[in-house]
């Protein structure tokens, strides 16, 4: 009977032996290795996520920072917007030079209202404003309009802004032509509606936007003008690798015949074209801006080779890069409510 017993327990203190040992350690080492190979992939899917999410953010940010911006080109108050004996638009009779941040005569002040966005292919002429280093891949485009907000109101930062501004009369008994509008940075003597107090004025905007490096990557940059000088270039979006516009001219009056003094434009963009930079012909008739922007990855794809060509609307396509990063075009057409508006013929 004791010796049945010591069997029976020498049987079951018995291990592994050493094939069984091994058989196991390679099982395990296998089912690691798929699981590691599964975390593996699984990140790479996810950075991969991460970056064409941001690249995507950034595209459409950059459409909508500008798209927000000319949307309100060529505001300037009640000008233009109500019927006589009220204020009208002027005529421009030159391009003005965006840069010119003093000494506005009456001529610059009537071409900066009747002009209120201008393109260039680069930055070259613009180092007044404050921009430089321009890629090669970038248009330029100013944007200028009045503040959406009154000065003096809770919040508007044309309060504080010492630079210029535009006052609108809205006294119907307002004299002359020439005092229909003032814009200055000290002095505004036009009257309100009740031709008593003093009519509401706003703080002038211009806003430039380009590409150029910042922080290694190419991104969009804008300088303003604010206190009556540019300031230094601020660096909006990472990504921005191309940025190309094209601009939509009114052409055609009533019946389809060229716009003249007796038959203006019905605010419709007939022609699109990318002058760089346009003529006085071309920008006073402008009514509508193509946006394209080409938007990268802001790192490196490892195994990825962009070998694809991009055409960024009418301009010369852009060459492949042959580099890791990931690309995408985005494109939109904004109106440019304000000019286009005063144009449509009831």
């Amino acid at each position: 009977m004791n010796n049945h017993l010591s069997f029976r327990m020498s049987r079951s203190q018995q291990g592994l032996s050493l094939i069984e040992l091994m058989i196991s350690i390679t099982l395990g080492m296998l089912i690691v290795a798929a699981l590691l190979a599964l975390y593996l992939n699984i990140t790479r899917t996810n950075t991969e996520m991460a970056k064409a999410n941001r690249q995507i953010e950034n595209g459409r940010f950059a459409i909508q920072v500008l798209q927000n911006d000319l949307v309100h080109a060529g505001f300037w108050g009640r000008l233009g917007y109500t019927q006589p004996p009220a204020p009208a638009m002027p005529t421009p009779t030159a391009v003005h030079d965006p840069c010119v941040v003093a000494g506005w005569d009456d001529a610059y002040k009537r071409n900066l209202l009747a002009i209120p966005v201008q393109g260039f292919a680069d930055g070259n002429t613009l180092g007044a404003c404050n921009v430089a280093n321009v890629l090669p891949s970038s248009d330029v485009i100013v944007v200028q309009r009045a503040n959406n907000c009154i000065f003096g109101a809770t919040g508007c930062d044309g309060g504080a802004d010492i630079g210029p501004h535009i006052q609108i009369s809205a006294c119907r008994t307002a004299a002359p032509p020439e005092a229909e509008f003032v814009i200055d940075s000290a002095t505004f003597p036009l009257k309100g509606k009740n031709c008593v107090a003093p009519a509401e004025r706003r703080k002038i905007i211009s806003n430039i936007y380009y590409l150029a490096t910042s922080n290694n990557l190419p991104t969009l940059m804008r300088v303003r003008l604010v206190n009556g000088v540019y300031t230094a270039p601020e660096p909006l979006i990472e990504g921005i690798e191309a940025l190309r516009f094209e601009y939509g001219i009114d052409t055609l009056g009533r019946n389809g015949l060229p716009i003249s003094n007796t038959n203006p434009g019905d605010g419709s963009a007939d022609d699109y074209v990318t002058c760089a930079p346009c003529d006085l012909g071309q920008l006073s008739n402008v009514v509508a801006v193509k946006i394209h922007v080409l938007a990268r990855n802001l790192e490196a794809t490892p195994g990825y080779t962009d070998t694809k060509t991009y055409q960024l609307g009418a301009t010369p396509h852009i060459a492949a890069a042959n580099d890791g990063f990931k690309r995408h075009v985005f494109s939109t057409t904004v109106r440019l409510v304000n000019p286009s508006g005063r144009r449509e013929m009831p």
